[in-house]
């Protein structure tokens, strides 16, 4: 029994971080009263990410001070049902964001929109590949929405966050020097590209020389000085090579602190609370209707706070258990293959390429950006004929160069040893002329990968922890092993003096300890049919119409590219609904 009630508002957020401050955004603009709740620590630019202190890669690349701390809360692992999980106790293959901002403080702004067949893979693929294509136990579905449903919102996006680009597709008209692939946008980003280091433009030559279609990372990474809608200017990337793991002192890279707090912090209808661990979704008598939240407050009180609107802004894997803590949705049994929430979680699988120049080629890593290079997308999505290779799904290529930090970002030519004067003489002859090649691969969902409720292992507040049964699967290894293939024959397009290759193998097994993506899907994914999805394509939850979802919790597979944009433009979408319909008529708006 909470020991505080808080007066009643109109709408609750839970979390602050990219999806949190556009729903506060669009929300307190048709006049509702918002109470955004996020458990971390308030943060700004300055004076949090104020220069030299940003630049500390001990404290937050290696100590993670950005990230939430798992001796409090965390999730539990497994491979198979048949295993136990235990905990994930260090930061890893996924870094769990915490504290105003989210992950939209810590992440490297490389922006994307999902391709048109990505949101109908799999009515796609059955229609150009036949049934069978899909092997069993995958649980692929088309999302409900389509790229034209969220284009607008895409775009509201890219002039939210000032995005540097080049369009390959404006009108349906394909534009050069841009991603011929993707689907048609209305506009051009609102700026011109970053400037490419000396390693993306020989990938890119190579690339083209092999006949693919490199273009510039689209950035929200300001090449220009830069104001957005809102009126909140950003300043253009000075190429410090601090982004990934770091809050951007430069007021360059687009975050909430650097789009939307400022308008919102003038806002009389908006509150922000921090240190406030959200419990619970409370629920009215007959399960049908949220009355608002608990939540532990900054002083250790339990506190119910009263809502007629509960919109979840947390991060992937938070959303998925608030809504299991709360016993909203059925939950996911891989045995039957019925219930809905944890079903189809996913996530990225990466490789690449590492690559040492003679010093004609100098690479200068020091000199970099989140987003600062090239990339190709001829072997993603269904940009590519899969019937000779006989799998679903596929990844973008790049070459990015985000720093030369000495701690993280040190690599050495493979055969130099761990540590001592070989080490130190391998640092000192390589570290200007090195570079990789990346991709980042799509996963599919199946049936036995999925998100559930630990019944052993509990947070500090007494709750079960998150449950994660993941493995990586054959059809993932073979698209790892075609793309491996196509960055090899790229690489050697390079000329480099040296290289190294690194993709999974048949046989291998999914490792939480090496750093891998936070790019963590599914487990509330939304779709056209209530047996297979938590809420529908507007991201209102079927069974409870006054809870609505965001964030990457609602892919149902996961695609070859950041997911950022689709989850910003998902929210803009639902805001636009919530706004245009539900408080016109509040109900199911399917």
């Amino acid at each position: 029994m909470a020991s505080q009630k808080k007066p009643s508002v109109d709408v609750v957020l839970v979390g602050f971080g990219w999806t949190g401050a556009i729903m506060a955004t669009e929300l307190t603009d048709a006049g509702l009263n918002v109470l955004a709740l996020e458990r971390g620590e308030p943060r700004d630019t300055n004076p949090d990410f104020a220069f030299p202190r940003n630049t500390d890669e001990l404290s937050y690349g290696i100590r993670g001070k950005l990230f939430q701390p798992l001796a409090k809360e965390t999730v539990t692992v497994r491979h198979t049902p048949a295993e136990a999980a235990l905990p994930y106790r260090q930061h890893g293959s996924f870094l769990l964001g915490t504290g105003v901002g989210g992950a939209g403080v810590h992440w490297n702004g490389h922006h994307w929109r999902a391709l048109p067949a990505d949101l109908t893979i799999r009515s796609t693929y059955e229609q150009r590949y036949g049934r069978k294509f899909i092997p069993e136990g995958m649980t692929i579905q088309d999302w409900g929405v389509t790229y034209d449903d969220l284009e607008p919102h895409y775009e509201s996006f890219e002039k939210l966050c000032g995005i540097s680009g080049r369009a390959g597709n404006v009108g349906g008209q394909i534009r050069p020097g841009g991603n011929p692939f993707e689907g048609a946008r209305r506009s051009e980003y609102p700026l011109p590209p970053l400037g490419s280091p000396n390693s993306a433009l020989l990938f890119a030559k190579a690339a083209a020389e092999l006949g693919l279609h490199p273009f510039p990372q689209a950035a929200a990474n300001a090449s220009r000085p830069y104001t957005n809608p809102h009126g909140a200017q950003l300043g253009p990337c000075n190429f410090c090579g601090f982004c990934e793991r770091y809050g951007c002192y430069n007021y360059s890279k687009a975050s909430p602190q650097t789009t939307l707090l400022p308008v919102l912090r003038r806002r009389a209808n908006f509150e922000l609370r921090t240190r406030s661990q959200v419990l619970r979704v409370n629920l009215a008598a007959d399960g049908k209707h949220a009355t608002g939240v608990t939540y532990i407050d900054a002083q250790g009180n339990e506190v119910e706070q009263p809502a007629d609107l509960v919109v979840l802004c947390a991060y992937q894997m938070h959303n998925v258990r608030l809504l299991l803590l709360s016993k909203i949705g059925q939950p996911y049994d891989p045995a039957t293959g019925r219930g809905v929430v944890g079903r189809n979680y996913a996530y990225q699988l990466n490789g690449g390429a590492s690559l040492f120049f003679d010093k004609d080629q100098p690479m200068n890593p020091f000199v970099g950006s989140g987003a600062s290079g090239h990339v190709l997308d001829d072997f993603d999505g269904d940009n590519f004929d899969h019937g000779p290779h006989g799998f679903v799904g596929g990844a973008s290529i790049n070459c990015i160069n985000t720093g030369g930090r000495p701690i993280q970002q040190m690599a050495v030519p493979p055969g130099t040893p761990a540590w001592g004067a070989q080490w130190k003489k391998a640092v000192k002859d390589t570290y200007l002329f090195h570079t990789g090649v990346g991709s980042q691969g799509s996963v599919m969902s199946y049936r036995d990968n999925y998100l559930d409720l630990d019944p052993t292992y509990k947070d500090a507040w007494g709750q079960p922890l998150l449950r994660m049964t993941f493995d990586w699967k054959p059809n993932d290894i073979a698209m790892t092993q075609f793309i491996g293939g196509k960055i090899e024959q790229i690489s050697k397009a390079m000329k480099p003096k040296q290289m190294s290759l690194g993709f999974m193998k048949p046989g291998a097994h999914y490792d939480v300890r090496p750093y891998q993506s936070t790019h963590n899907t599914g487990g509330a994914v939304m779709g056209r049919d209530r047996e297979t999805s938590v809420v529908n394509p507007f991201t209102q939850v079927w069974d409870v119409p006054n809870v609505f979802v965001t964030g990457a919790c609602l892919f149902p597979q996961n695609f070859g590219y950041n997911p950022t944009g689709t989850v910003a433009a998902l929210a803009y979408w639902a805001a636009t609904h919530i706004r245009e319909r539900y408080l016109k008529n509040p109900g199911a708006l399917a």
